[in-house]
């Protein structure tokens, strides 16, 4: 059975927490944002404690830094406190590391190698001290309207990267939000769930796909090597790893069948908004 729809805190609103706060509210709960900006209407300041104390549901996606997880650096007491019936925590997979392209589901062990995902797992490990059902979400690429391989076509920066089998998996911004939804009407923790989606795919192809819906050439294709050469240290340490993350356990939890399981179905929807054609459903 569902739960009733409740008072939801969404610490950071940004691309993925707006869409969850975005749909949250859509079906009757009571949701609060916080902002490190003047707020806005349904906003809070991050600093303030008050809306901790009313919480009866909380996701979280805002990224741990040097100093840990923001929210547990500035409001520690204050989730020990709060009257919470769930958490959902926004990681990533990169905390399962480099598996040489070998595939991981929920029940494999992390093993980060980037210090970033070594601290997205030590703000793992603290938001599962919690004392209520905590759903740690690990996802994959996001990618939604405003965000996705037409953008970099159209603004010139689309690279067709050839590494073959350097397949990941990303999931669409509004499934992530229908993630959510699914996991705190239904709490069951403690759990990992994977965010992603059916079709673990090499970055080139979703340029080449994007660039057939728009009907233009895709970017000359480019060695991976000299590729490498030219790279951030951050895109290095993406292209570095390489694994496979399953889904099968999480859709099963959750009872949820994603909206848009490949990149194929996410990029039509996505062109399809933007050309007036219909807007893609929550």
């Amino acid at each position: 059975m569902k739960a009733m729809a409740g008072r939801l805190l969404i610490l950071g609103g940004g691309y993925a927490g707006g869409a969850a706060a975005a749909l949250a509210r859509a079906v009757g709960w009571q949701v609060q944002v916080t902002t490190r900006c003047a707020p806005g209407p349904g906003e809070v300041p991050f600093d303030d404690p008050a809306p901790f104390r009313a919480a009866t549901h909380l996701l979280a996606t805002a990224p741990p830094g040097e100093a840990g997880d923001p929210a547990w650096a500035r409001h520690a007491a204050a989730l020990r406190a709060a009257p919470l019936e769930w958490v959902g925590y926004l990681s990533t997979t990169g905390v399962y590391g480099d598996r040489g392209g070998a595939a991981v589901d929920e029940a494999t062990p992390p093993a980060p190698m980037q210090p970033r995902s070594v601290q997205r797992l030590a703000a793992e490990r603290q938001w599962q001290t919690l004392p209520c059902a905590v759903d740690v979400m690990r996802v994959g690429g996001i990618y939604g309207p405003g965000r996705s391989a037409f953008d970099d076509l159209r603004d010139g920066t689309a690279k067709r990267v050839v590494k073959p089998g350097h397949a990941f998996g990303r999931i669409h911004r509004d499934d992530i939000a229908r993630a959510c939804l699914a996991a705190m009407e239904g709490p069951d923790g403690p759990r990992i769930l994977h965010l992603v989606d059916d079709e673990p795919a090499e970055p080139r192809h979703v340029v080449e796909e994007a660039a057939r819906l728009l009907g233009v050439d895709p970017p000359p294709e480019l060695p991976f090597a000299d590729a490498w050469a030219r790279m951030s240290e951050m895109a290095r340490s993406f292209w570095g790893e390489s694994r496979r993350v399953l889904n099968r356990r999480t859709k099963a939890a959750l009872g949820l069948e994603w909206r848009y399981p490949s990149y194929r179905e996410g990029l039509r929807a996505i062109l399809a908004e933007e050309r007036g054609e219909g807007v893609a459903q929550q």
